[in-house]
């Protein structure tokens, strides 16, 4: 499948049942919501999509189910978060052979490589797929900064197209476009800087709340991309308290439960992560009804006629 990076790519997250199996019927309910509101893309397997405890077959049934859901309506992109090239290099075969779209790629996992070995783990996995990627820049989760410099060296791979900018530097997306031009396509990996980078030349939002609330996030992504700032601002505005939800370390537990007020998703997680309870889960549910309770009223968000870039 040909497709632009650009747009919204929600960071889907995986739905369990209360046994800790795969809940397929509630991951395709979330999947039909993102489509109805006009999501670009959806990526699988990431942070918030609880990566790190997903087996491999499991990868697969997200997967094979996303691509018989979306049936080519948008791409579906697999996360790839590994700690040894070689494995990654499996993974990208296996996303293949399952027919993803293509890849979103982090840095090596559990080791913090230095330049010259960050730079030979993503061009080994890119070289080894003809799938397209997104590189996932947050060092500061992950300790490791894809650098300028890096994707100077980077730029040789062809199929390395984007990059998730979750540096939460906003001038990081100006020095991108300096440096690179129009080469590496930009989409901000961090909610509550999405409209500010997207007004600096980003051209989309891997987004983490559009998992509760997919039509006002697309909303504000089209508003802005029309050239209607005013109109996005007031719905950004009225977004951040939930929006900061996603830069925390529960960011999983906190839009898990986010989705389920919003009633298309549950709160289960898989251990070592463990459900909200006690104060902290009052004083996020608070904000989250809040949210729903001062909901605004959308525009025709997806009528509008949008630009490459507004600036």
């Amino acid at each position: 499948m040909h497709f632009e990076w650009k747009g919204v790519f929600p960071a889907l997250t995986t739905q369990f049942t209360p046994e800790d199996e795969l809940d397929i019927p509630l991951f395709e309910k979330n999947l039909a919501f993102q489509l109805e509101a006009g999501v670009d893309g959806v990526i699988l397997g990431g942070s918030l999509g609880e990566a790190s405890v997903l087996t491999t077959p499991e990868k697969e049934i997200l997967v094979k189910t996303a691509l018989q859901k979306t049936a080519g309506q948008v791409p579906v992109l697999i996360n790839i978060a590994e700690g040894s090239t070689r494995e990654a290099v499996q993974q990208a075969a296996l996303a293949a052979k399952w027919g993803a779209h293509g890849l979103m790629l982090l840095p090596p996992m559990r080791y913090k490589s230095d330049h010259r070995e960050t730079v030979a783990y993503l061009k080994t996995v890119a070289q080894s797929t003809d799938l397209p990627i997104i590189v996932y820049n947050n060092p500061v989760d992950y300790k490791i900064e894809i650098t300028l410099d890096i994707f100077e060296e980077l730029a040789e791979c062809q199929n390395i197209g984007a990059v998730k900018e979750s540096t939460r530097d906003v001038s990081n997306v100006t020095r991108m476009i300096n440096r690179f031009g129009n080469r590496f396509k930009i989409l901000c990996g961090v909610d509550p800087l999405a409209m500010e980078e997207l007004v600096m030349g980003a051209d989309g939002w891997v987004a983490g709340l559009v998992d509760a609330f997919p039509r006002e996030t697309v909303a504000i992504y089209r508003l802005v991309k029309a050239g209607q700032l005013e109109e996005a601002a007031a719905i950004y505005r009225w977004f951040m308290p939930l929006l900061d939800l996603d830069i925390h370390p529960k960011l999983v537990q906190y839009i898990k439960l986010a989705s389920t007020q919003a009633g298309i998703g549950s709160e289960y997680v898989r251990a070592p992560r463990l459900r909200l309870i006690g104060e902290e889960r009052e004083r996020i549910l608070e904000i989250i009804n809040e949210g729903i309770r001062t909901r605004p009223v959308l525009p025709d968000y997806l009528n509008l006629t949008l630009v490459n870039n507004y600036l």
